[in-house]
């Protein structure tokens, strides 16, 4: 096709319906030729009736008729003829939307399969969340999820959870479905979000605690991931935990501490250095 003339442009809110753009199609004049041809005739042998023509001519014209209408609406075209056979017709908006991109100029050919508008609908967004694999299992469709962005919090529905993992990077992602009201998210933006998850912790004296600390209070040390805690003496000594997932800054923690616990929670390297240069008997 040909691009005759444009009707929006890169940025333009458009209604539902509204013209897009205008191109020239030497297919489509043949379809508006055809449409046309097919019309007359079959308002003709309408006209004449079973006692003037066959019935088998009328069933032919007919499905001629109807065939050449459909092609025509393949198009975008009406479903009936009007105007000149040029094979110029105009693409309109299926939605009400934002254009966000814009990728020819007038007087381009067009190849088909080439993308001219794209046609954004922003009024609700997809967010789709990255978790460690065993997180995904504890968040349910339709529980609520939050999304910040810029310091604002905007509240969203979990749709569904991912049923694959991959392979790279071990994570496997969420959907969320969020209101756009105020125009806040746009599609490629980074967003964080919170989910309420269902719990796995213990239950204690009838409450559920989820405890954790800061990632960066866990260190490897000889194999073991360990946080440094404070004893009795007021000395803080490696102890060994077994962790959960990691929340944002902080990551749970299995077994090896309990609530109330004192431990380091910056500086955690710094100190496993200065122990081992100690154990090599460095002052």
């Amino acid at each position: 096709s040909l691009v005759v003339r444009r009707h929006a442009k890169l940025g333009d809110e458009v209604r539902a319906g509204a013209p897009l753009a205008t191109l020239a199609s030497v297919d489509v004049s043949d379809a508006q030729a055809d449409l046309r041809i097919a019309e007359q005739e079959w308002r003709r042998v309408s006209a004449l009736g079973r006692e003037a023509v066959a019935g088998r001519r009328i069933n032919e014209a007919k499905i001629a008729v109807d065939r050449a209408r459909a092609k025509a609406q393949a198009y975008g075209l009406p479903g009936t003829s009007s105007g000149s056979v040029n094979g110029q017709f105009t693409l309109t908006a299926p939605h009400a939307g934002r254009i966000t991109e814009d990728e020819f100029i007038v007087g381009e050919r067009i190849e088909p399969g080439k993308a001219l508008f794209r046609l954004v609908d922003e009024s609700t967004v997809w967010v789709d969340a990255t978790l460690p694999s065993g997180t995904v299992s504890r968040i349910e469709a339709g529980s609520p999820a939050t999304v910040v962005i810029g310091g604002q919090r905007i509240a969203g529905k979990v749709l569904r959870s991912a049923h694959r993992t991959s392979d790279a990077t071990r994570t496997a992602s969420v959907r969320i479905e969020v209101p756009n009201k105020d125009d806040r998210l746009h599609g490629g933006d980074f967003v964080e979000v919170y989910f309420d998850a269902g719990s796995s912790a213990s239950v204690d004296n009838g409450s559920i605690t989820e405890l954790t600390v800061p990632t960066e209070a866990l260190v490897q040390l000889q194999g073991e991931t360990v946080v440094f805690r404070r004893n009795a003496a007021g000395a803080f000594e490696p102890v060994p935990v077994r962790i959960g997932e990691a929340i944002g800054d902080r990551t749970m923690v299995r077994e090896g501490v309990k609530a109330g616990d004192v431990v380091v929670a910056s500086g955690a390297f710094t100190l496993k250095s200065q122990m081992l240069k100690s154990q090599l008997g460095e002052e």
